[in-house]
């Protein structure tokens, strides 16, 4: 999928609570990272209809994309049944900064949204 830009906009509710449930885990850089969320937000999506996103965060001079880094904590994402469908990714920019969030599945269809904290089981490496 191609990155969509967009309008600089405000976390929704849904990306702030992933956001926030998975900065409650303790690595290191997560509590700069937690004091960046109310500042963040979302400059491009990862496709057309895409609950995936870029995101800048007021106030700081961030790195180009390629310099991204997965965070050392994720959560995994299981359906109505229990099933594994996929998982919540946080990258950075070098562990600085919030860079984006990426909802990667493994379902026939396409996520049209961000599945609810009560689905999630966070991971940390």
């Amino acid at each position: 999928m191609a990155v969509v830009p967009v309008e600089p906009r405000p976390l929704n509710d849904a990306e702030r609570a992933v956001l926030e449930y998975l900065l409650q885990a303790d690595f290191a850089g997560a509590s700069a990272l937690r004091g960046q969320v109310g500042r963040a937000e979302v400059v491009a999506t990862w496709g057309a209809g895409s609950v995936s996103v870029d995101l800048r965060v007021r106030g700081l001079e961030q790195r180009p994309a390629s310099q991204s880094a997965l965070a050392p904590v994720g959560a995994l994402v299981y359906g109505d049944r229990g099933e594994y469908v996929g998982e919540l990714l946080l990258w950075t920019d070098g562990g600085t900064a919030l860079s984006a969030l990426e909802y990667a599945w493994v379902t026939d269809e396409m996520p049209t949204s961000l599945p609810s904290v009560d689905r999630f089981r966070r991971t940390v490496d």
